[in-house]
């Protein structure tokens, strides 16, 4: 007899993954959820929004993109959850808003439920550290259209700013300067180049690296910084006008997102030294500056720009919440040649 588990979907796990998971769950809650998983619809209470005198609701969605490759092959899946709630939660940050709920979404080939409930487990503890709710999200089993050891995370999240305190290009003047906060590490962005590099040059994920202090693998596996918290009281605390989280495109297209056409600004390479990770790409894959730079994070995985009397406050504030952060920039008034650009000047300290 022809059954769903024969076709290669199974019921029980995909159930069983529902109670590892829900611990997790739980553990990243805000007062405004109302009941658990296991509901058609997460639920959350807005009426907390009446306290602001003209709410806008920020909303993305993105994914992990194929660092999930690295996780799969090393068979760590706790902490991919961490790169997802970045990707997101972050891109919100970067208008003002606060997160207020996220969802997720896992295709698997096969659902193994101590896997689905680590992955879970990871964006649980990474929404918690950010103070966003783990509000639902889905698990699907993809037989035939993904490997059995195969999967794919995705999610979307909400928050919420008051409409006059929107941070973006409008707020942005010559005169500003731009703070550079350090990243983690690769984050999740640029895999497809760096899986590349390695599987072309023979590395094997196991692989000692002297100057990467371990494994490559452990270092590709490092999980993105999450900005939230930070971001959101330096936003509090300071007259910042802008922040780009740097994603895909790297640091001057992602900064350029934020700034009118009539400002450029000059971002100065000597002001740090990008972690051994990135020269270890460029020299093993041969990869050139330009393409690094538009590829990878190079080292800034967000950036700030603020008012220049509020600058050392802005990075000992950050300092205070254990982000590294330094001056990388000026915003100077845009000439004809150059509206509303970013130049990158100098070379890496």
């Amino acid at each position: 007899m022809t059954t769903y588990e024969g076709a290669g979907v199974s019921i029980s796990a995909g159930d069983r993954a529902v109670e590892l998971m829900r611990e997790w769950v739980d553990k990243a809650r805000r007062p405004e959820v109302v009941g658990s998983i296991g509901g058609f619809a997460g639920l959350f209470d807005i009426s907390a929004l009446k306290k602001y005198e003209r709410p806008l609701l920020a909303t993305s969605a993105d994914g992990v993109g194929t660092k999930v490759a690295i996780a799969q092959r090393m068979g760590v899946h706790d902490t991919i959850g961490f790169d997802l709630v970045g990707m997101l939660v972050d891109d919100l940050v970067v208008c003002g808003a606060e997160p207020l709920f996220l969802t997720d979404y896992i295709a698997c080939g096969s659902v193994v439920p101590e896997r689905v409930a680590d992955i879970v487990k990871g964006i649980a503890q990474a929404c918690a550290e950010t103070g966003c709710a783990l509000l639902g999200g889905e698990t699907a089993e993809h037989p035939g259209l993904l490997a059995p050891e195969a999967y794919d995370v995705a999610g979307s999240t909400t928050g919420v700013v008051e409409a006059e305190c929107l941070l973006g290009a409008h707020r942005v003047q010559a005169g500003d300067v731009v703070i550079a906060m350090a990243s983690s590490g690769l984050h999740a962005n640029g895999f497809s180049l760096v899986r590349h590099v390695f599987d072309s040059a023979g590395w094997e994920l196991d692989r000692e690296v002297p100057e990467l202090g371990g494994a490559l693998g452990d270092e590709l596996l490092t999980p993105t910084r999450l900005y939230a918290r930070p971001c959101l009281a330096l936003a509090a605390a300071t007259q910042t006008h802008a922040m780009s989280h740097v994603t895909g495109g790297g640091l001057a297209a992602n900064l350029a997102r934020v700034l009118p056409p009539t400002v450029t600004v000059r971002v100065d390479r000597a002001t740090w030294s990008p972690a051994p990770i990135f020269a270890l790409v460029a020299a093993v894959g041969g990869v050139s500056r330009d393409v690094m730079e538009q590829t990878l994070n190079m080292g800034v995985g967000m950036l700030a720009v603020v008012a220049p009397a509020d600058a050392s406050h802005a990075i000992s504030l950050l300092g205070d919440h254990s982000v590294s952060a330094w001056v990388c920039g000026e915003v100077v008034a845009a000439t004809a040649d150059a509206p509303g650009d970013v130049l990158m000047c100098g070379d890496h300290a």
